[in-house]
């Protein structure tokens, strides 16, 4: 087995099946529809809604652990929860709440957590964001600290950042950030999955393989993990919003022991591809990477 053909493989064992794309459109239909019927009297289960997150900018990697819908609520909405005193935010969340709480048996288990309202179902949750969209494209999002604020959010910025370094890059973009959530998954790293597809975007636009085939796979997740290492204690800018976030380095540790196994695992992939093997399943997961021929 060679590099390009093991790489293949990982990655068609996280895609998300036909199944998992068609269970996260009927759950959205299925919250959309409620809050279309309630505050617009409609039976559409898409209108004023989008995916956004992973599902979103097509980044998305199985099993799912949920999907963001934002749903754009009428302005009339925004005025009637303006002529309110106290936490104006957490009150529009927990009407949404009893709302989708109505229209569920599984009532007592829908949460509102700014900036979204979380509806279990068997398989994945859907994680609801309510929200008003601006004159700009951009929304407002509901924060309840503080006394209860909102939060300015580019949903279509984060889309595009993704989409023009994929197109750029010829797929490595997309196949990075899931390969590199598998990762974050397996080995319970802490770290944002938007700081993992802000950080590949970055890493990706200078790398001297940009654009190759998967032959490169090896040497694109041994690289990323080391350019990220020197993002300790760095900063990333959220797309749209210009908002300036802080990485920290909690993620540090496991970012460098990754990287340690990655080396060793390219050095391998010419002589003995089963060690190699071996070195991948530990970032990666032995249900996910191939080990051997």
């Amino acid at each position: 087995m060679g590099v390009a053909e093991r790489f293949q493989k990982f990655h068609n064992n996280i895609l998300l099946t036909e199944k998992q794309l068609q269970d996260g459109s009927d759950r959205r239909q299925s919250v959309v529809r409620v809050l279309n019927k309630h505050y617009l009297g409609t039976s559409s289960g898409t209108d004023n809604s989008l995916f956004v997150g992973s599902r979103g900018k097509f980044t998305s990697i199985g099993p799912p652990r949920d999907v963001d819908v934002l749903y754009a609520m009428p302005y009339s909405v925004y005025e009637r929860f303006e002529g309110r005193t106290g936490n104006k935010q957490s009150a529009l969340l927990q009407e949404v709440k009893n709302v989708l709480q109505a229209a569920y048996a599984t009532t007592s288990y829908i949460k509102g957590d700014g900036p979204v309202v979380k509806v279990p179902f068997t398989s994945f949750n859907v994680e609801l964001i309510p929200a008003f969209k601006l004159d700009s494209g951009r929304y407002w999002v509901c924060s309840t600290k503080g006394g209860g604020s909102y939060e300015t959010a580019d949903y279509i910025a984060e889309h595009n950042a993704v989409k023009e370094s994929n197109d750029d890059t010829k797929g490595q973009t997309r196949e990075l950030v899931r390969m590199m959530k598998k990762w974050q998954e397996y080995c319970a790293v802490p770290i944002k999955s938007f700081w993992i597809e802000l950080v590949a975007i970055e890493f990706l636009r200078g790398w001297e393989h940009k654009g190759k085939t998967r032959l490169y796979h090896d040497f694109m997740v041994r690289d990323f993990l080391a350019y990220l290492k020197g993002k300790r204690f760095g900063f990333l800018i959220a797309p749209g919003t210009g908002e300036l976030m802080s990485l920290g380095d909690a993620w540090y540790t496991k970012a460098e022991s990754a990287h340690g196994r990655a080396v060793k695992a390219c050095l391998l992939e010419g002589s003995d591809v089963g060690a190699a093997g071996d070195e991948w399943q530990k970032i990666f997961g032995t249900a996910n990477m191939p080990r051997i021929p």
